[in-house]
């Protein structure tokens, strides 16, 4: 063993001595010098002597402090500042509420669910306790008002009406200025409800909500069943009060949604003690949907019993009142079920009356038979012509003047037309004359023919028509309709053509000019041409031209083929001058491309479909030397007073002037052949019949007095197919009933 020290002793030798534990068994460990001294960074001080002395601050304490280097204190968040705020008032409400959460704490704990339930067995372990089932319905009853009574105060009752509880008609006037229709999806009069007897009210409200006076504005078993529907079963269920359904009338939509019904049923409550329950009933009667184009109680008595309001009897009313619950399921007019379902829910709300009060037994018992009510609105009789007239006016006018049928059926346009209340009352009187002699003479014919017109201005201005004799049996416009072959009411549009262009004897080479001197071939069964030799079809056989009554007229001018209507000269000048030609023609003057036909032979005699409007307006073309201008039928549109951009077509040049002036005067002549003594020497008069292969239709266009007129009759079974019929003299012995009409719808022709 070592020894750390050694002594002396008694011999005067050393002994051992030993040590003090800390001096024999501890480390001996210099002392550590103070940190600042050892354990910083010592940087000698910078040379400072060029730099200015720096000012010097005095804080509060009078200590003064460099403004060098001195940091800016931070700026607490607006969080930490609303903390602190609050926190002595929260401190406040716990020290407040301390002994109310100690007296609840036992019973909230109880509340906690504990899952599984300590002390029960088997599946009982884990259905909650009556406490816990009793503090979530009230914790949710709870949430639940309080989510009810903030979305009643944010909810506002709309400035804006719906679109449709404003809509109105639109008004169609003549060409003189003056009505000529009024039309729209709405048919609207507000009626006071002083004005509106009690028996009709009270059928309504024994029908839609019985108990009105008094309820909230909002039916909650009704709510709560729409809900389930709705949000259950994927579809939708009523039961809303009648200020609900004035609130879907006039401010919402009929979107049957939950936020919609949601919406709908917190306005309610708003509007139910904002306005009185007068109001509200006297709005929902003059806004609610009756069918027939109807909105409100007024124009319902009108249109289905031809009264006013103030003269229905509660039977009367109770079968309007059964319209509220679908006009297309309880109108009795519309067929046998709708008949039954219109009876039992009559009958049904007659008892209720009785029930509630409002009808006494003595009178109920009066109202046995069913009220049947008129079998067509009499505020918008379709029979009439005025109704083709609106249905031509209102295709231009949304075109034109670029009105969706969103905007246009909200109403409140006015329609200036070009429509001249005079001539159309001439056309229709003689197509009314005419159709009556044909179904007198034979009716089984007759009932099949039908009679197509349109008188054009030079300038444009379609001034009449004739669609149909009745726009509720007929679905379409015939003046308008590209049904029949215009047969040799064709031939003036090969002529110009053929006056505008030359013909062409070989395939190569210039045109050679045409007059109406030319001379061609007007022998029947002439076989075409071309510069190859004869045409032939597909059908492997030479095509020949046939004229009417099979007569041989030799060599014609072409001007003189035209006034006596001969074909064969047109149908082989159309394959001189180029088929392309002729249809460039027709269209240039007035005729649809899409009605032209096809650009073989036959198309030169007539084998296209235009319309009456556009033939009359292919012939005002001629009367106007050359110039053509689009048929239009609205000359001004204003909305609300506000006048609509509405461009009117202007005319263009389709032929040349000399062309024009040539065809015009073969025309005349054309007519005063057919009709000498019609009309005078100096009358400026054209006009030319048109027949068609297999006498399927009869056509007489003409001009007089810068108007141009265009009348067709033909036979279709409408109800078979689309398909022409022969005639059978219904246009009489050459097509004289249409030139009988035309004259009657130019007359005066002198």
């Amino acid at each position: 063993m070592t020894q750390a020290g050694r002594g002396k002793n008694d011999e005067g030798g050393d002994d051992e001595v030993p040590l003090e534990p800390d001096a024999t068994m501890q480390l001996k460990v210099p002392s550590m010098p103070r940190p600042d001294e050892t354990m910083q960074l010592r940087v000698p001080p910078p040379d400072i002597s060029g730099i200015p002395d720096e000012p010097e601050i005095s804080d509060t304490t009078g200590t003064s402090r460099s403004v060098r280097g001195r940091r800016k204190a931070a700026q607490p968040s607006p969080r930490d500042r609303l903390t602190a705020a609050l926190a002595p008032l929260l401190a406040r409400a716990a020290a407040a509420l301390a002994p109310v959460l100690a007296f609840l704490a036992p019973h909230l704990r109880r509340l906690r669910p504990q899952y599984p339930r300590p002390g029960r067995d088997d599946w009982r372990r884990w259905i909650p306790s009556w406490r816990q089932w009793l503090g979530g319905i009230l914790g949710s009853l709870g949430l639940s008002t309080f989510f009810l009574v903030v979305a009643y105060a944010a909810t506002d009752i709309p400035d804006n009406l719906n679109s449709y509880a404003t809509q109105q008609d639109n008004v169609f006037f003549w060409a003189d200025g003056t009505p000529m229709a009024r039309t729209g999806w709405v048919q609207r009069q507000a009626m006071p409800l002083k004005d509106i007897p009690e028996g009709v009210r009270w059928a309504v409200l024994a029908a839609e909500n019985e108990s009105f006076y008094s309820d909230p504005g909002i039916s909650f078993k009704g709510i709560t069943r729409a809900l389930f529907r709705t949000v259950g079963q994927g579809d939708t269920q009523g039961g809303s009060t009648i200020t609900q359904q004035y609130v879907k009338n006039v401010y919402l939509n009929q979107d049957q949604t939950v936020s919609r019904k949601f919406t709908e049923a917190m306005i309610s409550l708003k509007l139910d003690n904002k306005m009185s329950k007068d109001k509200i009933l006297e709005g929902y009667l003059n806004t609610s949907w009756f069918g027939r184009g109807t909105y409100g109680i007024q124009r319902a008595s009108q249109a289905y019993y031809g009264k006013d309001v103030s003269k229905l009897n509660p039977s009367e009313a109770a079968m309007l009142a059964s319209l509220l619950k679908g006009a297309g399921l309880y109108d009795p007019t519309l067929g046998k079920a709708n008949h039954d379902r219109a009876v039992e829910r009559w009958s049904w709300i007659l008892d209720r009356m009785v029930k509630i009060g409002k009808l006494s037994p003595a009178e109920r018992a009066t109202y046995k038979a069913f009220p049947e009510p008129l079998k067509q609105n009499p505020l918008y009789d379709t029979g009439q012509q005025s109704d083709y007239l609106v249905e031509l006016a209102t295709q231009y006018a949304k075109k034109t003047g670029h009105i969706s049928d969103k905007d246009f059926d909200l109403g409140g346009y006015q329609i200036y037309t070009t429509f001249d209340k005079n001539r159309e009352a001439q056309l229709t009187d003689a197509v009314t004359k005419a159709r009556k002699k044909a179904q007198r003479d034979d009716p089984k014919t007759a009932a099949d023919a039908h009679y197509g017109a349109a008188s054009v201005a030079t300038d444009g201005r379609i001034l009449a028509v004739h669609g149909g004799p009745d726009h509720r049996k007929q679905g379409y416009n015939e003046s308008n309709a590209t049904t029949v072959p215009a047969g040799s009411a064709f031939l003036p549009f090969v002529y110009a053509a053929g006056l505008e262009h030359g013909v062409h004897k070989t395939r190569e080479g210039p045109a050679t000019p045409v007059t109406g001197e030319s001379l061609y071939d007007g022998d029947d069964g002439v076989p075409v041409t071309t510069p190859e030799g004869p045409y032939w079809d597909r059908s492997g056989r030479k095509v020949a031209a046939h004229n009417d009554g099979g007569t041989s007229y030799g060599q014609i001018s072409l001007h003189q083929a035209l006034a006596k209507s001969v074909n064969t000269p047109f149908m082989q000048l159309g394959m001189d001058t180029g088929l392309a030609n002729v249809r460039a023609t027709a269209q240039a003057a007035g005729l649809l491309s899409s009605s032209l036909g096809a650009q073989v032979p036959a198309l030169s005699l007539g084998s296209s479909t235009p319309s009456a409007i556009r033939m009359a307006s292919g012939y005002a073309t001629f009367a106007a030397d050359g110039k053509h201008t689009e048929p239009y039928s609205v000359r001004k549109i204003t909305h609300n007073g506000t006048k609509v951009p509405l461009e009117i077509p202007s005319a263009r040049r389709a032929i040349g002037a000399d062309t024009a002036q040539e065809v015009s005067s073969a025309l005349r002549d054309a007519f005063r052949t057919a009709h000498p003594g019609a009309a005078s020497a100096t009358a400026q008069v054209a006009g030319k019949a048109g027949t068609t292969e297999g006498d399927t239709a009869a056509w007489y266009v003409g001009t007089a007095k810068a108007v141009s007129t265009a009348v067709v009759v033909y036979r279709i079974d409408l109800a078979k197919s689309l398909e022409p019929l022969p005639l059978k003299d219904v246009a009489g012995k050459s097509a004289d009933v249409p030139y009988g009409i035309w004259s009657g719808a130019m007359s005066p022709l002198g």
